[in-house]
């Protein structure tokens, strides 16, 4: 090895390695001192990493509210694609628990999807980011390879207006995305309105 290289060589696995530690999913911060009440009320996905396997594809939301006994529950809804050709409106249910009550941002959802074709599941959902009156992101990692960086995850960024976000939010949030290690793996997600692609839902008096 010529010598006079090897400071850079040093330099440049320095960098790996650090690249390497920082996607280290337990090295990842959420918001600080999360509150859900806050958090609570509608809120419509404009971008998303999606996981491995079957998604919600477009026009999704997610209405957040806060029982009696303090728990966050939510309903959600978005458009699927089963079987590659039958695409389909799937609701979803949720509820939210908070396994250390010292980091309220990192919480474990049980999903429930309110027809058979749909899954059930548990995922963790963390809030990596929210101002709580316009936009959101959150996290979640289903399994970590052996080096602690995640193996299949997914994040969705949520707005409280469907028809998007500032400038400056924006930048705030292409930051967070560099820092759970999934900047350029976002893809837009289509607000055209659920009332266009998908029959109403019964309410309890009809």
């Amino acid at each position: 090895m010529d010598f006079q290289n090897f400071p850079l060589v040093m330099m440049f696995l320095a960098c790996v390695e650090q690249s390497l530690a920082s996607c280290v999913v337990d090295s990842f911060t959420v918001k600080d001192n999360f509150e859900p009440q806050r958090y609570a009320g509608k809120w419509y996905a404009l971008q998303k990493k999606d996981p491995e396997g079957l998604f919600m594809e477009d026009n999704i939301s997610a209405e957040y509210t806060i029982g009696d006994d303090g728990a966050m529950v939510a309903s959600s809804r978005g458009r699927v694609t089963l079987f590659g050709f039958w695409v389909v409106c799937a609701d979803m249910a949720a509820q939210y628990s908070v396994p250390d009550p010292g980091t309220p941002g990192k919480m474990f959802m049980n999903y429930q999807g309110l027809a058979n074709y749909l899954s059930s599941g548990g995922d963790n959902y963390w809030v990596i980011d929210t101002d709580y009156d316009n936009y959101a992101i959150t996290y979640a990692c289903r399994s970590q390879k052996e080096d602690g960086s995640c193996e299949d995850g997914y994040s969705l960024v949520f707005s409280r207006n469907p028809r998007g976000l500032p400038p400056a939010i924006q930048r705030i949030l292409r930051q967070k995305q560099e820092e759970i290690c999934m900047a350029g793996e976002f893809q837009p997600v289509l607000q055209s309105g659920m009332y266009l692609v998908c029959p109403s839902r019964p309410t309890l008096n009809e």
